[in-house]
């Protein structure tokens, strides 16, 4: 079973994006388990401090480290079943990406510690966290949605959450690997014809060899258009 661990002052959050989709169901099936810890709860003091004013001056508050060190120490769980990830989320950590899940899902526990306020305190991410990551080049206020959004990722590798493991392998950036990666093949359903808008002719022709070609050629034009970047990296 593969665990996942929220730290965050929030804890209510991820009652709506842990209790849906695959993430419920491979609760339900055993195969994951999510925790959320408030991190109010792992401070010391009768105001249950978290932050403080940075150190330099300057804007905003900053997470302590005392805090966030009993948390992660207190939850997380080193053994013969692997060593546990603890990921800070945090806009000035490396892109999240299909390869990054890929190799979390490896381990046996990802602890994600949401960050607030103007940062953490960099021994966090220097003495304790083993990523900081972050899910794109803009700033949220907090590390929540960026949290439940790498556990979906992830959770989509482990075996048996996702019905079919070949949807995974045909997702969009399915292949971390490969030099030359692409977003998936456009898709169309019933029905054939909408608003005098037709299906491509060779989805419905029964050739399934024309088929795979056409959805490899769709799906490079459709990377050409929504994001070229990843077509430079064969270059």
């Amino acid at each position: 079973m593969m665990r996942f661990d929220a730290i965050t002052i929030f804890p209510e959050f991820f009652r709506g994006p842990f209790d849906y989709g695959i993430i419920r169901r491979g609760r339900e099936k055993g195969l994951l388990e999510t925790r959320v810890h408030d991190l109010r709860s792992f401070t010391s003091d009768r105001h249950h401090t978290v932050d403080d004013r940075p150190f330099g001056g300057g804007e905003g508050m900053v997470f302590k480290p005392e805090p966030l060190f009993a948390a992660v120490e207190s939850i997380r769980e080193d053994g013969a079943a692997g060593t546990a990830e603890v990921v800070v989320l945090s806009a000035a950590g490396r892109r999240f990406n299909q390869a990054e899940a890929l190799r979390l899902s490896k381990a046996a526990q990802v602890i994600l510690i949401c960050g607030r306020y103007e940062g953490i305190d960099e021994r966090v991410v220097e003495h304790l966290a083993t990523a900081e990551l972050s899910i794109g080049d803009f700033v949220l206020s907090g590390g929540e949605i960026g949290a439940a959004l790498i556990v979906d990722a992830i959770a989509r590798y482990v075996p048996g959450v996702v019905g079919k493991a070949e949807s995974v392998l045909r997702d969009s950036f399915s292949d971390p690997a490969s030099l030359e990666t692409s977003v998936e093949h456009p898709h169309y359903t019933r029905p054939a014809e909408f608003r005098g808008w037709s299906v491509p002719d060779v989805l419905i022709s029964g050739d399934h060899e024309a088929v795979r070609k056409w959805r490899e050629a769709a799906a490079r034009r459709k990377t050409a258009k929504n994001r070229p970047d990843l077509l430079k990296r064969i270059l």
